[in-house]
């Protein structure tokens, strides 16, 4: 491989910068974290802001739910009606359904 010849100010001009960038090497540094967390918080601002397009809606809108059987529905209220301890579990989820 040749040896290619820089021109001497190209030479001056990248020896100042390599100065320049170790002089102020912290700050540089400092100035990039704080942009990289910067955008990073404007990311997730816009993503949490972002609206869904009408294809999403409507696609969303299509999906079904899970369907309970009557007969199971039947079975639960039986179940209440007989059982204290049941009542008590149903009472308990009604007032705090995301309690364990």
């Amino acid at each position: 491989m040749k040896n290619i010849a820089l021109p001497t100010n190209l030479k001056v001009i990248l020896r100042r910068l390599l100065h320049f960038i170790t002089t102020y090497r912290i700050f540089i540094f400092f100035l990039l974290v704080c942009s990289l967390y910067g955008f990073i918080v404007w990311r997730i601002d816009v993503l949490t802001t972002a609206e869904p397009t009408q294809t999403e809606l409507k696609n969303a809108g299509q999906t079904t739910s899970p369907r309970i059987g009557k007969d199971v529905v039947e079975k639960m209220q039986s179940m209440q009606d007989n059982s204290v301890r049941a009542q008590t579990i149903f009472n308990e989820a009604r007032n705090n359904p995301f309690q364990e």
